[in-house]
């Protein structure tokens, strides 16, 4: 199909697209990937999880979208046919630093620095699983547009849990559990950087709380994530949630 053919399909959609997003709250995604399995699956599962989601299977289609619509966050995959995946952010990067994440068959550290450098926020070797790609993109909408955060991600669900970003409050099948202000402060940071390892040291400069932060040191820590697990935990004495990571701090998994 030629560009220009897919300009004018796209003029068609457009104001339509435009209201679904405004009227819906969405951060609206742009799939590029050449493999048609790959982009229906991702589209279906990202759509489940409250994305809107445009695809294209080449760095033309990119193109042509990107001339008609601003998009929230980018998902390219850097081995196609023409112009690479590498190519087309080193020429998006030049007009706008929307995040964006890489997704590759090549894993090795060279690779990843690559990518890296020309401009992408993160890097995701393939295969994956859909869950990671969609916890990374959820930690660049927050990271990148602080004012969308609470828009975009507006709970974390969590085994039987659920723990709402806006109000701050923890149900577990609709009913609330009692937490402390610090058990607040603690599990929306946590909530806020998924699957990333968090040292002892973040959570402590990340508190809400200046009070407590004052007289707040390691130990305290420990003794407060024990606290919470009892309250996010099936079984606190083996966290599925809210894990150890010897050495490093913690992490949390949803």
């Amino acid at each position: 199909m030629h560009y220009s053919d897919i300009g004018r399909k796209i003029k068609t959609l457009q104001k339509i697209l435009r209201r679904t997003i405004l009227s819906e709250n969405k951060a609206h995604l742009l799939l590029v990937d050449d493999d048609e399995r790959i982009l229906s699956l991702l589209s279906a599962y990202l759509s489940q999880n409250n994305f809107l989601i445009s695809s294209a299977h080449n760095s033309t289609e990119a193109r042509c979208l990107l001339d008609y619509f601003e998009f929230d966050l980018l998902v390219i995959d850097i081995m196609m046919p023409g112009e690479n995946g590498l190519e087309l952010l080193e020429n998006i990067r030049k007009r706008t630093n929307v995040p964006a994440i890489f997704l590759s068959a090549k894993g090795e550290s060279k690779d990843k620095i690559s990518g890296l450098e020309i401009g992408a926020d993160d890097y995701l070797s393939k295969p994956f699983e859909p869950k990671e790609l969609l916890l990374r993109l959820e930690r660049l909408l927050i990271r990148n547009n602080k004012e969308y955060s609470n828009k975009a991600v507006k709970r974390i669900e969590f085994g039987n849990k659920v723990f709402d970003l806006q109000r701050l409050e923890l149900y577990q099948e609709n009913h609330l559990i009692k937490l402390t202000n610090l058990e607040i402060s603690l599990l929306n940071f946590f909530a806020l950087n998924p699957a990333k390892t968090i040292s002892r040291e973040m959570v402590i400069s990340n508190l809400d709380i200046s009070q407590e932060k004052r007289n707040f040191n390691k130990r305290n820590v420990d003794v407060q994530i024990t606290r919470l697990r009892k309250k996010i935990e099936p079984d606190p004495a083996n966290p599925r949630h809210l894990k150890t990571i010897r050495g490093k701090g913690y992490r949390f998994l949803p």
